[in-house]
């Protein structure tokens, strides 16, 4: 995990939010660091915009919102 965390806080205009929500999301699935790792690998260019959007849009994104309950997403209403 260190590694990832020197790699995002390399990224021009990181801070700390930012690294702390991708470790977060990162650390609970072996997949996820995998993934993110790779994409840092082939995007050396890449900005905290854009490591956002990579993991926004991975399949399991959701997966961890507090509304999913027992696996199925639940809606809020007010």
């Amino acid at each position: 995990m260190r590694e990832l965390e020197y790699k995002l806080n390399s990224l021009p205009d990181a801070y700390f939010a930012f690294v702390h929500a991708i470790t977060t999301y990162a650390n609970k699935k072996r997949e996820r660091y995998d993934a993110i790792m790779k994409f840092l690998d082939e995007n050396p260019d890449t900005n905290p915009s854009d490591v956002t959007k990579f993991v926004a849009m991975q399949p399991d994104f959701f997966e961890d919102d507090v509304r999913n309950v027992d696996g199925v997403n639940q809606r809020i209403y007010n």
